[in-house]
């Protein structure tokens, strides 16, 4: 064999042997196998989703259960949730989480706190909460449950029994947004009494009723000398996001109830089952929705006159000064919290619109109760509603059918979040359990079968 043969034998078998080396690492190493697998480990729906329906293309699994009266939810960008507990009897006012095996499930849980209710959120490093009449917050360090000592960020709310809890949420200009609710159903002079007037002026406009603008890092405010009333008019929106695609906050109104019981002249109980609209607001400084004078009516497609006031179901009088909705929901379906989706998980058409919490109603009786969903709002580029609501997650009530009480639902959805990757969670204050919902296009994982 002469040396060119030999040369050329060898190059051939090099050849082959780096092709076959390649070959290997590419099978063995490639950056989007090994991802696959992660996202395989990881994200697997449970059966039946863990007991709820989903849009095609999603799938969810339980990260915990039994934990308390799960409200609000915020995810740490490192994965660690903090939920607040509606009341301390689990342990505390806040529910700490962590994974720390790598399954996607919260096998650490602490409770801390002393306040129960609805409030949380984590903006500059600080975990923000609530009391029903102060807002706090605590440096968040390496450690799951906060060390650092607790800070006063606004005090002196009124001490108040209904709508008492004070959610909130942030802009990117260095300010808080407070909630205070309406403590009572239209300002009546008698609270929720038949035929009894409403207050005119009503007082509880002063310092409730509204959404109040404070600074977000200056500590020890209080509402009387550093609060802004922003926007009026709201009787209770427990649900509030600044989106920072436009720029403006958004907030959605508990409406009122009782229309039947309070003013049978001019209202029967299907009517109010069916009244008022629950709305979606875009709130700018200064706004006035119209509370407790006005009511939105989605029948009519415009606001009409509280009985109370001297309404009577048709006529207008001073509601054609007040701001619309940008859209309206099904009467008393309870809208708890709402999210803009500005990450990558979820397809295109999600992305920049708003998931909307629906708690669930309890006084649309000769009817079944309804709600008891998270809805999907595609928004346009103008910050309003670019199309119609859908229904993304369903079927927490039980798929066992209708329901004539609160009581009955299996679940009630009340908080959301968006974790670091993407995926959403959901809370429930019924039996305590929380969803992290994710997208993975496979039909298995679709009908909610475990793989």
């Amino acid at each position: 064999m002469n040396n060119f043969t030999k040369q050329l034998q060898f190059s051939v078998s090099l050849l082959f042997l780096l092709s076959l080396t390649g070959l290997i690492i590419s099978c063995g190493d490639s950056s989007s196998s090994t991802a696959e697998q992660d996202v395989d480990a990881q994200f697997t729906a449970d059966e039946n989703n863990g007991s709820i329906t989903l849009s095609n293309g999603f799938g969810a699994y339980v990260v915990a259960d039994d934990v308390g009266k799960a409200r609000h939810i915020v995810v740490r960008d490192n994965g660690d949730i903090y939920v607040k507990i509606r009341d301390t009897k689990a342990g505390g006012g806040i529910l700490a989480l962590r994974d720390t095996d790598g399954d996607g499930r919260a096998d650490q849980k602490e409770y801390f706190g002393e306040y129960g209710g609805t409030g949380i959120d984590i903006y500059d490093d600080y975990l923000y909460y609530s009391s029903d009449t102060v807002v706090y917050r605590v440096a968040l360090g390496d450690e799951l449950v906060p060390t650092a000592e607790l800070e006063v960020v606004v005090e002196g709310f009124i001490n108040q029994g209904q709508h008492a809890t004070k959610s909130f949420t942030f802009d990117n200009a260095g300010h808080i947004y407070v909630n205070i609710g309406a403590p009572s159903n239209a300002c009546q002079e008698q609270l929720r009494t038949p035929k009894s007037p409403g207050q005119d002026p009503c007082p509880q406009l002063d310092r409730q009723a509204g959404i109040w603008q404070f600074s977000a890092n200056e500590l020890n405010q209080t509402q009387e000398e550093h609060g802004v009333r922003y926007a009026t008019g709201i009787r209770n929106a427990v649900a509030l996001d600044w989106n920072d695609n436009v720029n403006s906050l958004y907030a959605l109104q508990h409406g009122r109830d009782q229309l039947s019981n309070l003013w049978p002249e001019y209202y029967d109980s299907l009517q109010s089952a069916e009244l008022p609209a629950e709305e979606f607001l875009k709130v700018s400084e200064g706004s006035d929705f119209g509370w407790p004078f006005c009511y939105y009516d989605p029948q009519k497609d415009l606001k009409v006159l509280a009985p109370e006031y001297g309404g009577n179901g048709e006529e207008t009088g001073r509601c054609a000064d007040m701001e619309d909705p940008i859209m309206a929901f099904p009467a008393h379906w309870a809208p708890n919290d709402i999210i803009f989706y500005n990450s990558d998980m979820f397809p295109e058409k999600y992305r920049s619109g708003a998931f909307i919490a629906f708690h669930g109603s309890w006084n649309r009786a000769p009817l079944p109760q309804k709600g008891y969903n998270i809805a999907f709002v595609p928004m346009g580029s103008d910050g309003l509603p670019s199309g119609e609501f859908e229904r993304f997650a369903d079927e927490f009530a039980g798929s066992g059918g209708e329901i004539e009480s609160p009581g009955d639902a299996e679940f009630r959805p009340t908080g959301l979040a968006v974790g670091p990757d993407g995926s959403l969670y959901i809370t429930d204050d019924q039996k305590g359990r929380i969803w992290r919902v994710f997208y993975q296009d496979n039909s298995e994982q679709v009908a909610g079968l475990v793989r």
